[in-house]
């Protein structure tokens, strides 16, 4: 387990880091005009971002299965209470969806900004961009704080 906070900050900005650059490649894909290649990219760019995200803070579903039983029941308490489903668990494609689905004004905004004439992929890139964004930013955020419980050094309130 991560016993310093410097390292505790350090990787959360590491994780910033490659939100962003996976929402950059997100909004790159809101730009392509086929039906649909947006949510298949956000979908893969998910998927592989946010177990990415969890094992860095050493969350992730098989890290966590290697705790001692109480420690790794503790993990799961804390994400939940957060509303957070993703730490401490496998993550697939339907969880993924799921989490979309919760984005769905923004996602579908994207999807149809597209295809107006000049400004719509700017809007869809933009919408793409700060739904990816949005979503890894939150998870980084459930991610550092349940480390941080932890550690017993819960956040300030």
């Amino acid at each position: 387990m991560i016993t310093d906070i410097a390292e505790l900050d350090r990787l959360r900005d590491e994780c910033r880091r490659m939100v962003t650059q996976r929402s950059m490649m997100s909004a790159g894909a809101a730009v392509v005009p086929v039906p649909g290649a947006d949510l298949v990219a956000d979908v893969g760019l998910l998927s592989n971002m946010l177990p990415a995200i969890s094992a860095k803070f050493q969350l992730d579903h098989e890290q966590v299965q290697k705790l001692e039983p109480r420690m790794g029941q503790q993990v799961l308490v804390i994400a939940s209470s957060m509303g957070n489903n993703v730490i401490g668990r496998m993550v697939t494609r339907k969880l993924v969806v799921a989490l979309l689905k919760r984005m769905g004004v923004r996602v579908a905004t994207a999807s149809v900004a597209k295809y107006v004439p000049f400004i719509g992929s700017a809007v869809a890139a933009t919408i793409s961009f700060g739904a990816m964004k949005l979503i890894g930013n939150g998870h980084i955020d459930d991610c550092y704080r349940t480390a941080r419980e932890l550690m017993g050094q819960p956040l300030p309130k």
